[in-house]
């Protein structure tokens, strides 16, 4: 992942090294911990989703509330608000396995997937908690004025690696490396986001074509409930490639700033994550 230098170019190098040297490995983490939770809380979400039922219920008197519209609605967002949370926890053990992976490998180190799986389940609770703190930030900042929800999203994008390897200080530590090289960081950040969020659109805009095309409602029959499962799955595929372009990118973005900051080797840093 070192030294830095060489600009975008050099970057993008390192990313498309540290992808050629883990994919093996990257691959089946991305999807496990990444993947597979996306698809079990869509399919959950479709599951219970008691819109549909309302809407039956509106067109025979649009005067009055569906009934059991609050109790529906409070089950509807406190399981997925549920299911969310652990889905999340599932994501922070893939994106601990998966950094300790491409850190061991630029120093040169076996590593296996069973021993990645181990360190993610071992740093996945610490790194949870700083996560759901980055994204009530976030979430803080967008309600305000939208802008400065976008700026802690690229002044808090460092959070997770500063974690895994520093263990100190995440989110003063992360915005400290954008004031210090605002536009070098800057630039990388924004490779990475745009990469992730160009990769949703696609996979989202294929999903509502996909659900559009079976036409009824997504569980009434089991044809259709099959039918919507598989559109699903191949939705969540789809976002495969923005997911393994954020784990690379952020940790070979890391990596490079602790480079321009002192010495520092891939030896070094694979030592750091313990």
């Amino acid at each position: 992942m070192n030294p830095p230098g060489a600009g975008v170019g050099g970057w993008y190098a390192r990313c498309v090294g540290a992808l050629r040297r883990g994919w093996s490995l990257l691959l089946p983490i991305v999807l496990l911990t990444q993947v597979l939770p996306a698809v079990v809380l869509a399919v959950l979400a479709l599951v219970i989703d008691p819109t549909a039922r309302w809407e039956e219920q509106l067109a025979d008197d649009s005067s009055a509330l569906p009934s059991g519209f609050w109790a529906d609605s409070l089950v509807w967002v406190g399981s997925l608000f549920g299911a969310g949370l652990i889905a999340s926890l599932v994501q922070c053990v893939g994106w601990a396995a998966g950094t300790w992976v491409i850190a061991r490998q630029a120093a040169g180190t076996p590593v296996d997937l069973g021993a990645a799986m181990r360190y993610g389940v071992r740093r996945a609770l610490g790194l949870w908690g700083w996560t759901l703190l980055f994204g009530m930030i976030v979430l803080f900042g967008l309600c305000l004025c939208f802008l400065p929800g976008i700026y802690a999203v690229f002044a808090l994008a460092m959070v997770g690696p500063v974690y895994l390897f520093e263990r100190d200080n995440p989110i003063g530590r992360s915005h400290q490396m954008l004031r210090q090289r605002l536009g070098l960081l800057l630039g990388r950040l924004a490779l990475v986001i745009g990469a992730v969020v160009a990769v949703s659109l696609v996979a989202a805009a294929i999903e509502q074509v996909g659900l559009l095309l079976i036409g009824t409602g997504p569980m009434e029959t089991r044809t259709v409930t099959a039918g919507t499962v598989v559109v699903t799955v191949l939705a969540a595929l789809l976002t495969l490639p923005g997911q393994l372009a954020q784990l690379v990118g952020l940790v070979v973005t890391y990596a490079e700033q602790r480079g321009h900051e002192g010495p520092v080797n891939d030896a070094q840093l694979a030592h750091e994550l313990g």
